[in-house]
């Protein structure tokens, strides 16, 4: 059972198995396998997001919006990491692509904009299309740096300090991968 498990997750998989995994096997992908580290660096990075964009109300309300989305991010986005850490054995790569960019944004924001709008974030609209274009950004760069078995929890993952130090190059090939796309089209209708 363990080693037809383990396949399983080396292996290329469909959009529908995976989803099947999802639905079939929410304890396991959800709770065992919950990704703090992108929980960690994410309420990181979105509560400076916030706090950034809700300085012009002034200090406090800054750093009430700062607190907020980080106690926010550290809660769910373990969640959301394990999800996209499910689609990154998903082939074709551009079908992962379109269900994490869309569906994580959709449950994400949504849950996001409640939050934030019942605790009065001043820049309320500003900070939610700022954090939308970030999640569609790192929803593609984390499936990207996963697919290459960086960021992720479980038997396969490295420690975070490991992680960091991919990061340049996981960085540049993420940033090369629209140009090597176009590149390779032009060269197969040539």
């Amino acid at each position: 059972m363990v080693e037809t498990q383990l396949r399983s997750e080396t292996s290329p998989t469909t959009v529908g198995a995976a989803v099947r995994r999802l639905v079939g096997h929410p304890v396991d992908t959800f709770v065992r396998r919950w990704n703090w580290k992108a929980a960690l660096t994410s309420a990181i990075i979105r509560s400076s997001i916030f706090f950034s964009v809700n300085l012009t109300a002034g200090k406090r309300a800054a750093f009430a919006a700062m607190l907020t989305e980080f106690v926010f991010r550290a809660a769910t986005t373990g969640f959301y990491g394990s999800f996209t850490q499910a689609f990154r054995r998903v082939e074709p790569a551009w079908q992962a692509s379109v269900i994490v960019m869309f569906g994580l944004p959709l449950v994400s924001h949504s849950l996001e904009f409640t939050l934030h709008w019942l605790r009065g974030t001043p820049n309320l609209k500003a900070s939610i299309g700022a954090s939308i274009v970030f999640t569609v950004l790192s929803s593609l760069f984390n499936l990207y740096i996963m697919r290459r078995g960086a960021m992720i929890v479980g038997a396969e993952s490295d420690s975070l300090w490991r992680d960091f130090a991919r990061m340049p190059r996981l960085v540049g090939g993420f940033l090369a991968t629209p140009f090597l796309f176009l590149a390779s089209g032009f060269g197969r209708r040539a």
